[in-house]
């Protein structure tokens, strides 16, 4: 199995690929329990959502699931790769690393 290197992830990327742990989810919606998650200390503007998103996909770390249930409007959900998961767990085990050296 190849081993892949990641670089420390961006505040914004790592509470993405958080917020992803949990289960797929919309952009407004990651951009709530970022907000959440953080106790108001992070806030994910849609800008930085969405370039975010996408430079992810291109990285292979996450992908789109479009809704298209009868009805109701079309919703863009993210889910995590198993790429996307190992780069999010790769940069949980550096922040421990760097929390036990405190």
């Amino acid at each position: 199995m190849k081993t892949v290197k990641f670089e420390p992830l961006s505040e914004s990327y790592f509470y993405i690929l958080l917020c992803l742990s949990k289960g797929a989810n919309h952009g407004y919606g990651i951009m709530k329990l970022t907000e959440q998650l953080s106790q108001g200390q992070v806030k994910i503007g849609s800008g930085t959502m969405y370039g975010a998103t996408s430079n992810m996909i291109k990285k292979g770390w996450i992908h789109e699931i479009v809704s298209n249930d009868p009805g109701a409007e079309k919703k863009r959900l993210y889910a995590l790769t198993a790429e996307g998961t190992e780069a999010y767990k790769a940069e949980v085990a550096r922040l421990k690393r760097m929390l036990s050296a405190i």
